[in-house]
């Protein structure tokens, strides 16, 4: 074993490994007594420059590589793909900067780090057991980031949910994946798929596939392995939210179209109308269906922002796992340019709310009222996010959808298989409308409370907005910038 090789196969991990002990040491010593804007100014520019400098390294890795055999695999799309997470970690962080529900700066901001390294180090694994462990670091970050704001009694009851569901789905996932090892004697993916092949279906299998869609379910937040999903962005601070929203989806989706696809190729099955075969296939046709129904028609009834983007991505979960069924390369490309612009998006969302909540104290519909005579700058990007989510051209997200459901529709062309999917898509899309207009409608068409002021947005999470809304618009109109990389 080349040990400098492996290094140098770690090094973006590496550089953020470092920046979180960096980012300790600043605010423990040098910020102590300081007040909570310089420190949070401080800490998020010690960690914003961390995230760059690992880009940096990110960039500098040519070609492909596998010094530990499938624990650590490096080519250009696992690259790319950290990279991703490390600018939506530099957006989390930026939103973040202008909070006030902690006081532990150094602490906050090293674990948004310490989830980031989890799901980079997630994104380049192709053995279970560096699955497992890459997921469960990600995943305890993002525990305590939800139970973060000790103020609210809120987040400590969303936080001891989420943990809990999570603690029940890795159980679920190990086991799964303890039958897999058991049936094919390795935990490579690659070499799973290979002593698997022209095997005969074993009852074994079956069980590890739902185990395994159970684990993943949960991570996704797709029925009926939801339910921490809504009360976890409802009470947990607004950036952390934010990001369990973007960059968890990123790498869990990834790695979850890869198990499937890779380890579990020789049992697909299929879910085509009037042409059902047992394997993985119609496993996730069920969960993407309630998905998409379940979240779509509970999103309706929300009169909390926070909890309706909650059911909005539950909703979002069932069109992507339209990618990972149509089991293709484009299907993959597919899916990764729709995951990656609805986290830019839903980041963009999040920031939003979290300045509204500050201002007025909730997140409810009604606080949104007058914002466009308000904050027009502010109202101005929530229209496009919102627009974005429920799929108007020329934005990301009518692009992203485009090409899931077009993937999916070409999958079996000649039974039209998966097109009863694709159509419930299409009309669940469309009473997704409905719940986005409802908070558009008290932006734009409400009138603010009387003698309500005018909302100041930190010039910082204005920035951080713009050029979310920059993105979703500039990917809407030409996605081959990021099509070229996936």
């Amino acid at each position: 074993m080349n040990y400098f090789e492996v290094l140098r196969a770690a090094a973006p991990e590496t550089v953020l490994t470092i920046t979180v002990l960096l980012v300790l040491a600043v605010d423990l010593t040098a910020l102590r007594g300081e007040s909570m804007a310089r420190r949070f100014g401080t800490g998020a520019m010690v960690s914003i420059v961390g995230c760059l400098m690992a880009s940096v390294f990110t960039f500098t890795q040519y070609g492909s590589s596998d010094p530990l055999h499938g624990l650590l695999i490096v080519n250009p799309l696992t690259d790319f793909l950290k990279l991703v997470l490390l600018v939506l970690a530099i957006f989390t962080v930026m939103i973040s900067a202008s909070g006030k529900f902690t006081e532990h700066v150094g602490e906050y901001l090293a674990l948004v780090l310490l989830a980031t390294i989890g799901l980079m180090f997630l994104v380049s694994a192709e053995d279970l057991l560096m699955i497992f462990i890459s997921l469960e670091l990600a995943s305890l970050s993002l525990y305590i980031l939800t139970a973060f704001n000790k103020r609210s009694a809120r987040s400590s009851e969303a936080a001891l949910k989420y943990f809990l569901f999570g603690g029940m789905s890795a159980a679920f996932l190990l086991f799964g994946f303890s039958l897999l090892y058991g049936l094919s004697g390795s935990i490579n993916l690659v070499e799973i798929a290979a002593n698997l092949a022209g095997k005969q279906p074993d009852p074994l299998l079956l069980v590890a596939i739902v185990t395994t869609v159970i684990g993943f379910g949960f991570k996704v937040a797709a029925v009926p392995f939801h339910l921490w999903a809504p009360d976890a962005y409802e009470g947990a601070p607004t950036p952390s939210a934010a990001f369990i929203a973007s960059g968890s989806k990123v790498a869990s989706f990834y790695i979850l179209a890869k198990i499937l696809a890779l380890g579990f190729a020789s049992a697909a099955g299929s879910a085509v109308w009037h042409g059902y075969v047992s394997g993985w296939t119609p496993v996730i046709a069920v969960v993407a269906a309630l998905s998409m129904v379940l979240g779509n028609l509970t999103a309706i009834v929300q009169s909390s922002v926070k909890r309706l983007l909650a059911y909005s991505a539950i909703a979002h979960a069932g069109y992507m796992l339209l990618g990972v069924l149509a089991n293709t390369p484009p299907s993959l490309s597919a899916l990764l340019f729709y995951v990656i612009t609805y986290a830019l998006t839903v980041l963009g969302a999040f920031g939003v709310v979290a300045v509204v909540e500050e201002a007025t104290g909730g997140d409810a519909l009604a606080n949104f009222a007058g914002l466009s005579r308000r904050a027009p700058g502010l109202s101005l990007c929530l229209l496009v996010f919102l627009l974005s989510l429920g799929g108007i051209p020329p934005l990301a997200g009518f692009i992203g959808k485009f090409l899931v459901f077009s993937a999916a529709a070409g999958a079996d062309a000649n039974h039209l298989g998966l097109l009863w999917l694709v159509i419930l898509a299409i009309v669940m899309s469309a009473v997704s409308f409905y719940y986005y207009l409802q908070v558009l409608k008290q932006a734009y068409v409400l009138n603010a409370p009387e003698g309500a002021p005018a909302i100041k947005v930190p010039p910082v999470m204005m920035l951080t907005l713009i050029l979310l809304a920059a993105l979703v618009i500039l990917l809407g109109c030409a996605p081959g910038l990021l099509l070229r990389f996936l």
